[in-house]
C-alpha cells in the first residue's frame, strides 16, 4: 500500500507542475475585448471546441478534476 501512495504522490507532483504550466500557457479573458468594436471576430464565427484554446480549456478541466480527485485520495490516509 505504501507504494500506490509513494505513486499517487509522485503522479500528484507532475500534474501540479504541468497544470500550472497549461493554465499559463492559455490567453487571458481580456484579449477578447476588442469584439466589443467589432475588431475581433465573433463568439459564434470562432469554433472554439476545435481550436487550440478550447483543447487547452479541456485538459486544463480534466486536470484539475484529476488534480482535486487525487488530493482527496491522498488525504484520506487510507494508505
Amino acid at each position: 500500500m505504501q507504494a500506490l501512495r509513494i505513486a499517487l504522490t509522485v503522479i500528484f507532483i507532475i500534474l501540479s507542475v504541468a497544470l500550472a504550466a497549461i493554465i499559463l500557457m492559455q490567453e487571458g479573458k481580456s484579449a477578447g475585448l476588442g469584439a466589443i468594436s467589432g475588431a475581433a471576430e465573433s463568439y459564434w464565427g470562432k469554433n472554439k471546441g476545435r481550436s487550440m484554446e478550447g483543447k487547452l480549456e479541456k485538459i486544463t478541466k480534466w486536470m484539475a478534476i484529476s488534480f482535486i480527485v487525487i488530493a482527496i485520495i491522498l488525504n484520506l490516509n487510507v494508505f
